[in-house]
């Protein structure tokens, strides 16, 4: 299992980038130290592949564009296949750890059209109703599959027939989820085409955040109109378009002073954040502190 203090993401997208992900054997195990990452959270971002996940310590916020979930230590849950999500550590000081199996459907279905996928894998990962199921202790079907998922990070690469066991293990898991999501399944929630002009729109914000960026551009970048544009926004990230800008500017700055020494000034201008005055207010606004004293703070844990 790998440490994790940071996410990676495709070059201008926010789909996430999974390092050591191979195609013969698609499945990684991570342990991910949230209270060091920068800024104790994770942007919205999305990945093909499923995520279960353990909170081993510490209380974690998840937002989708359905709501928000709060798991603390002794919880759990799945994400779907390109649900956009984003994760805050609840606290600024206790330890946070999320323990993560995150796989490509293939490694549980088998061949493309394969009778498995058909009756247990497609029905949960293309129901729009299903962005993220939980796992609280208490409910007897939720304490196996925590269960299950906290005993599959004991397997050792190492050990012969790892793989065949790991999959068992996961096919198990996923028989479980699939019986616990019935009820949703049977919602037969409509796709929502929301989903895709979204992520156009944050891409096209990712490529090209350092510029300035009108309204009828980004709309244009998803085929829309400045009103659904708007309603988009407002839907599936709880935001505005201009508040979401803003934020990943600053987002940005963020990596910029906690990963180097360049000037609070051309970090200000690179972010497209404008003159110093102006970055230094609203990134107090934004941060609780001054882009020098957030450098220090963030500098000083890695020592």
């Amino acid at each position: 299992m790998k440490n994790i203090q940071s996410i990676e993401f495709y070059t201008g997208s926010k789909e996430e980038l999974l390092p050591g992900f191979a195609s013969d054997f698609p499945y990684i195990a991570s342990r991910a130290e949230l209270d060091k990452y920068t800024g104790r959270y994770v942007p919205w971002h999305w990945h093909k592949t499923v995520e279960l996940f353990y909170m081993e310590s510490g209380s974690l916020e998840y937002d989708t564009p359905g709501g928000k979930l709060l798991f603390p230590a002794g919880s759990g849950g799945m994400v779907n296949s390109n649900v956009l999500h984003m994760t805050k550590a609840v606290s600024q000081t206790e330890k946070n750890i999320q323990l993560l199996h995150i796989f490509d459907v293939s490694l549980l279905a088998g061949e493309q059209g394969s009778r498995i996928e058909q009756k247990y894998i497609t029905p949960v990962t293309t129901a729009p109703q299903i962005e993220l199921l939980p796992f609280f202790p208490g409910n007897a079907a939720e304490d196996k599959i925590l269960k299950l998922i906290l005993e599959a990070f004991r397997f050792s690469e190492e050990e012969a027939g790892y793989e065949i066991k790991l999959r068992e293990a996961l096919s198990e898991i996923w028989l479980l989820l699939f019986e616990l999501s019935l009820p949703l399944q049977e919602k037969k929630g409509k796709p929502d085409k929301s989903n895709d002009k979204i992520k156009l729109m944050m891409i096209f914000i990712h490529e090209h955040y350092r510029e300035k960026i009108s309204i009828p551009e980004l709309a244009a970048a998803a085929y829309l109109s400045e009103r659904e544009c708007f309603r988009v926004f407002h839907d599936c990230l709880h935001t505005t378009p201009a508040e979401y800008i803003r934020a990943y500017r600053l987002q940005a700055a963020c990596r910029m002073l906690a990963g180097g020494q360049t000037s609070v000034t051309d970090i200000g201008h690179t972010c497209g954040l404008g003159s110093s005055s102006y970055f230094g207010k609203v990134f107090r606004e934004y941060a609780h502190c001054t882009p020098s004293e957030y450098r220090k703070k963030w500098q000083d844990c890695d020592r």
